[in-house]
């Protein structure tokens, strides 16, 4: 049972859950069957479901960080698109009857946080349900930016697509990998002790916040508005490492025809996570770092890198015979097992779920 000041959503009804939601939105935005936009440009939709048990438990995640961390991740889908911000999202929560209110109030005020904070946009609406499982969707909406000055006449807008890498472009990374898997290993506490003596106060701290406060790169985007060389015309090859590096670098090729061939030398690891044993490995799979992994010419490339801080080159693309998508080190020599991201209907368990 709720109290009066902390009611469950059982206790709210449907009409009074509504009635508190609207609060996160601009004035009126509930009222209505559907959100209304005027657009002038390409938009780009994304939606990205949070399940209960398989990216978030009570045990390693509060509801304000559910809430940041689902806002983040369809945001991130947007900058991996080439948008610069979002126009705003809409949420899809189901949810058991005994929650309290204020478990979905922390989740909304997490939503809000990530979007004031990165991106921009509202909260459009959405709708409800109860259910036996917590489960929050998302779908973000964006504008492509328009074309740049003097680019070619049907060029369209600038939009970063896997399919668009091409063999010798360098990929590059927008920053470290693996911190989010370090992150949610301290909040399950499955690291021995020994290793947690290693990290130290400050890699501990950048961790936590890479697991539950992500960053969507709309910077990272701007980034590469800013670089890219006078002569050159827009192609970017690329996606977010939500996933992981190597599913992220796998998928650009994949999409490309092209094989991936990773500096093992250059990896974009923490030092202080290089020192654990599983930390190539959670760089390299880990997931949820929410990077972009690009595919650039040359040029372009070293502009980026030069401009972005944390950014990295890893590797490359480049042809090979058998089918489009395999990935080595650039000496040939394979990746180390289990390193291919997080697939669902795969996975024994969630990366978010329960210890």
């Amino acid at each position: 049972m709720g109290s009066a000041e902390e009611p469950t959503l059982a206790e709210l009804g449907e009409a009074g859950l509504i009635d508190q939601l609207a609060r996160f939105a601009p004035p009126g935005q509930y009222e209505d069957d559907a959100a209304r936009l005027r657009l002038e440009g390409d938009l780009v939709v994304n939606t990205d479901l949070l399940v209960e048990g398989v990216h978030f438990s009570a045990a390693t995640t509060e509801p304000f960080h559910v809430g940041w961390r689902a806002a983040a991740a369809n945001l991130s889908d947007l900058a991996a698109m080439g948008c610069l911000g979002a126009l705003g999202l809409t949420v899809g929560l189901v949810a058991p009857a005994q929650t309290p209110w204020p478990w979905v109030r922390e989740l909304y005020q997490g939503l809000r946080s990530c979007l004031d904070a990165h991106g921009g946009g509202e909260v459009l609406g959405g709708d409800c349900s109860s259910g036996q499982h917590r489960i929050v969707s998302i779908t973000a909406l964006g504008l492509l930016p328009p074309s740049a000055p003097g680019e070619a006449p049907g060029s369209g807008a600038p939009v970063i697509r896997r399919c668009d890498g091409r063999p010798g472009d360098v990929l590059v990374c927008t920053g470290s990998h693996g911190l989010s898997r370090l992150g949610l290993a301290l909040l399950q506490r499955s690291l021995p002790p020994g290793p947690c003596q290693l990290l130290g106060d400050g890699l501990v701290a950048r961790a936590l916040r890479a697991h539950q406060l992500p960053v969507p790169r709309f910077d990272a985007v701007r980034a590469l508005h800013a670089t890219r060389p006078a002569a050159s015309s827009w192609r970017v090859g690329g996606t977010d490492s939500s996933d992981g590096l190597v599913a992220a670098a796998a998928a650009v090729a994949r999409a490309s025809g092209c094989h991936a061939r990773l500096d093992r030398a250059a990896l974009p690891i923490e030092p202080g996570l290089a020192q654990l044993a599983e930390g190539e490995r959670w760089c390299l799979a880990g997931g949820e770092d929410f990077e972009l992994v690009l595919a650039l010419e040359s040029p372009w490339a070293a502009a980026l890198v030069a401009a972005l801080d944390g950014s990295h080159v890893i590797g490359r693309l480049a042809s090979g015979e058998g089918p489009p998508g395999a990935i080595t080190w650039l000496d040939g020599a394979s990746l180390p097992s289990g390193t291919g991201g997080f697939h669902h209907f795969e996975a024994t368990r969630g990366r978010g779920g329960p210890a």
